[in-house]
């Protein structure tokens, strides 16, 4: 939907925009051998692998998922349970395919921009088809290459070089970023005409679904929200005595100091029966306590 598709551009754009300030202040190469792999790929890699486990954990069909339970009323037979794995399937793809856009994005924009893939693999080009430094171990000449990302480490002589090794690596960078986003976009329009064409439902009756289950969703948000808020307002009241947001209030109640106890502290949600949960102290006390106890009278006019 044009939704999923604004999100994920946004999601792109706030990634590139990331990358290219944290190149910016963070990333330099350390021109060593032996470390210039390490941090190349550490910078390659681990935003990568950061932003694809954030992209999992602000997904809700994630949780959705982790903590789904099937119903006990419905009889488990084949047909069930390989209709649940198609649906779990089918949900897997479309949580990975929405976490993957921020990690591909950055692992593309940081390829396309070199600087990374240039600081991991400079000392591992074969020199010597430039003529640079022949006459050299081969200990020497990783050294030399190690340093080729830093210009300032460089001997004059292997200015030309450097280069030429510079502007290799550069392609080989920014050819791989473009083979990744060719090979992205590809898979996506591949997957959408899969699913298209193995889909049940016609095209505007798969528009009205898509439609229907958004509407559900947003009409299911408003009720839940009013209805715990009536909920816990009915269990404040049996607290204080009044319902908040009331302008003619007559009276009001006085907890104890056992009452203020009892709704203070840390709790997890509690089973009471096998069908409800206590989800707090205070909805724990107004099932169990009768609302007794010190009342006290509110002039209307003070």
């Amino acid at each position: 939907g044009k939704e999923v598709v604004i999100a994920n551009a946004i999601i792109a754009i706030l990634t590139i925009g990331g990358q290219q300030l944290f190149s910016f202040f963070t990333f330099s190469c350390p021109c060593h051998v032996g470390q210039n792999l390490i941090y190349g790929l550490a910078f390659l890699g681990v935003p990568a692998l950061i932003l694809l486990i954030v992209g999992y954990a602000l997904n809700n069909q994630t949780w959705r998922l982790i903590m789904g339970k099937s119903s006990h009323f419905e009889r488990e037979t084949s047909s069930n349970w390989l209709l649940k794995c198609k649906l779990l399937c089918f949900v897997l793809c479309s949580i990975t395919g929405r976490a993957l856009v921020a990690p591909v994005t950055w692992l593309a924009v940081t390829l396309i921009n070199g600087s990374y893939y240039i600081c991991a693999v400079s000392e591992y080009v074969p020199v010597h088809y430039y003529g640079a430094a022949p006459n050299v171990t081969a200990a020497e000449r990783s050294r030399i290459l190690a340093t080729f990302p830093c210009g300032q480490l460089v001997p004059p002589e292997l200015s030309r070089a450097r280069d030429e090794v510079i502007l290799l690596l550069r392609y080989q960078s920014q050819v791989a970023g473009w083979l990744l986003i060719a090979v992205v976009v590809i898979t996506v329009f591949l997957s959408y005409c899969l699913a298209s064409c193995f889909s049940p439902l016609s095209f505007l009756h798969f528009r009205y679904w898509n439609s229907y289950v958004h509407n559900e969703q947003e009409l299911f948000d408003e009720a839940t929200e009013q209805h715990s808020r009536l909920y816990a307002m009915q269990n404040v009241k049996k607290f204080f005595g009044f319902v908040p947001g009331s302008e003619n209030v007559k009276e009001i109640r006085i907890p104890s100091l056992r009452e203020w106890q009892a709704i203070s502290g840390l709790a997890f949600l509690k089973r009471v029966d096998k069908e409800h949960y206590d989800y707090s102290l205070l909805h724990d006390w107004a099932l169990k306590e009768r609302a007794s106890g010190k009342y006290l009278r509110i002039d209307e006019d003070p």
